[in-house]
Order: structure tokens, then sequence, then C-alpha cells
């Protein structure tokens, strides 16, 4: 009897902890496209029933004080570091979407997909999108 109550501990346990890496919210490692390096920590958080997305650390000590000169409305000459660039996703599944996405580098703002990776779930997938052509980003848990 001890065995079994033991084993039904551990799968609880266990199944917590693939539940919990498996959750979208957290702090993320971006990584540049160009140059295939960590660039900054942008924590996933939830407000109401909705996924935001904050920039809270620039890697690159040289650029923490830049703005985002090419950011429209509310956001143009804002700081990068402390601005929310992932904006109103919502659960469909397992994945994040119909929110959007600023790319601060030219002031885009794109529609936005994310998930966690079903084979890793430190990696999480950042799709921004204009109609049938989008980018995905691989972003790992911090």
């Amino acid at each position: 009897m001890n065995f079994f109550r033991i084993l039904l501990v551990l799968l609880i346990a266990f199944s917590g902890t693939v539940n919990v890496q498996a959750q979208v919210e957290g702090k993320w490692k971006t990584i540049d496209d160009n140059t295939g390096k960590p660039r900054s920590i942008v924590e996933i958080y939830k407000k109401g029933d909705k996924l935001y997305g904050k920039i809270t650390h620039i890697l690159d000590e040289a650029e923490r004080g830049n703005l985002c000169e090419e950011c429209k409305g509310s956001d143009y000459n804002k700081p990068i570091e402390g601005m929310v660039i992932i904006k109103d996703m919502k659960k469909d599944g397992e994945e994040y979407e119909d929110g959007t996405i600023l790319d601060p580098e030219n002031g885009k703002v794109y529609r936005c997909k994310i998930w966690v990776d079903e084979e890793d779930p430190k990696v999480l997938n950042v799709r921004g999108y204009i109609a049938f052509l989008y980018r995905t980003q691989k972003w790992i848990r911090v």
C-alpha cells in the first residue's frame, strides 16, 4: 500500500512540474535574429483574461537608454526598456493569439501568436505576421 501511495504522490508532483513548465507566463530571453545573441528579457504576464509582454531588461548596457524613435502614437520616443510590446493575447487551446507584438527596432506592430514548444517547454515560439507572411522567433525561458 505504501508503494502505491508514494507512486501517486510522485505522479502528482511530476504532472504539476510539467504543467508549470508549459505555461507561457514568466520571463523569457529574446534572441537577435541577425546575430543569434541574447538581446533582452521579456516578462509575459496576465492582466484579466489577456496576456501581455513587457521588456524588463535590455542585456546590452549600451542599448539600455534607447528610445523607440520609430514607434507611433503613445510609444513614440518612450524608453524601450520597460515598454509593453505584446498586447491583448487571448488563449486558444495551448496557444495565445489575436493580439499584437511591437518590434521596437522598426516601430511596426504585427499580429501575434505565441505557444510553448511541444518538444522543449523551455522554448517559447513567438510569431509575428501580416496576412500570410510571418516570422517566428524562439525565446528561452529564464
